[in-house]
């Protein structure tokens, strides 16, 4: 409560009245208690300070510049998109171009093959005759160096062995075991001699069963048999063929049977001279020339 002028004057008090001094000193006063109490209050919990991160080297600019970039950015990758799109569409249409064919296409081709066929309709007979001799001379060539034989080849227990393994590794050896006293074995051994000239690559033989000191029990129940060798080796060993052929048979059964069993060579192979007429088998062809004018063909 502030006092009048009056009462200033006449020096009188009252229990409200305080002067600016005092108030400031009990400000201070009081000042000092509260960093007092501050100082004695149990400190909380500490703040940690925000973590730096590293620099990425980027940042998003949203001011003027930040958007004619990103206007940028994007009409370049629409760009990229519309050029790609159309290489796309390019190579499409020349899929489609390349695997579409006209009629005039398949028109063309066709005369193309027609003109094809008539050339080689065409080719030159002279040449082709000249081709086939010179076929003709390779095969003559190739089997000059088969030895001929052309005969039933008679064995004995001392040249057995060394008519066998003395033959080049391609020639085929057929020896017949025989006994002179039974019918199958004397057709065989005609057989044989028919076999031996229709195939004159082919070794075959013959070897009675006394000859070869085969026992009595053989002799009786093993033949006609035909032992049949290649480079040295038994590729074939066929026994008591009476039970195949009788007593009584023909070349061509003993060739068939051998055919079968893949022990004589192909007549394909073999240089043979057939009639043009009836196409029937003449004889084997000769190291010699032939004249251009037979009535025979050469297969």
């Amino acid at each position: 409560m502030s006092l009048s002028l009056d009462d200033k004057l006449l020096g009188e008090k009252t229990h409200y009245y305080c002067s600016s001094s005092e108030d400031e000193g009990s400000n201070d006063e009081d000042n000092d208690k509260l960093g007092d109490e501050a100082a004695g209050a149990p400190s909380g919990p500490e703040v940690e300070p925000p973590k730096m991160e590293r620099y990425s080297g980027t940042c998003t600019n949203t001011g003027p510049k930040g958007v004619v970039k990103d206007w940028r950015e994007f009409k370049r990758l629409e760009t990229e998109r519309r050029e790609e799109n159309e290489r796309e569409r390019q190579a499409m249409a020349k899929k489609l171009t390349l695997t579409c064919r006209s009629h005039l296409n398949d028109e063309q081709e066709k005369k193309e093959d027609e003109r094809f066929l008539e050339a080689l309709s065409e080719l030159d007979d002279e040449f082709l005759a000249e081709y086939r001799l010179r076929r003709i001379e390779e095969m003559r060539k190739a089997l000059g160096n088969i030895p001929k034989f052309g005969k039933v080849i008679n064995l004995t227990k001392d040249n057995f062995i060394q008519e066998i393994d003395k033959e080049k590794p391609q020639v085929t050896v057929i020896v017949h075991i025989y006994d002179e006293n039974t019918d199958a074995c004397q057709a065989m051994n005609g057989c044989l001699k028919c076999l031996a000239s229709e195939y004159p690559t082919v070794k075959f033989c013959k070897i009675s069963a006394t000859e070869a000191k085969m026992s009595l029990n053989f002799m009786e129940n093993g033949v006609p048999a035909l032992l049949v060798y290649k480079n040295g080796e038994l590729i074939g060993n066929l026994l008591q063929l009476s039970r195949e052929f009788g007593d009584d048979f023909y070349a061509t059964d003993v060739e068939s049977f051998l055919d079968e069993h893949g022990f004589l060579p192909s007549k394909l192979s073999l240089p043979i001279i057939r009639d043009k007429t009836t196409g029937e088998i003449r004889s084997v062809l000769p190291h010699e020339e032939e004249s251009s004018d037979s009535d025979f063909d050469v297969d």
